[in-house]
């Protein structure tokens, strides 16, 4: 049974709706209009390039955020050793 995703073009409400052979149509879950949009799902597929791509992006993620850190310590430093 599909799992589907929806946006309500009345009110914006976004929910998602299991819908099994023979259902009624869905309605919005906030307002109750049968005005709506189906939205494209979003697919996890993780394999081991998916994990080495997110290892390796989550990495210089954390390479900045260090080197960031280093230039805000220095900056401080500097400042501080200027100003006594």
């Amino acid at each position: 049974m599909p799992l589907y995703e929806y946006q309500c073009r009345t009110c914006g409400h976004e929910f998602e709706r299991l819908v099994r052979p023979g259902d009624d149509a869905p309605s919005c879950t906030s307002c109750g209009s049968a005005d709506l949009e189906k939205l494209l799902s979003h697919m996890a597929v993780s394999t081991e390039g998916t994990r080495q791509t997110n290892f390796n992006k989550a990495r210089e993620r954390a390479k900045k955020v260090n080197r960031d850190k280093e230039i805000a310590q220095f900056e401080y430093e500097e400042k501080h050793r200027h100003h006594h």
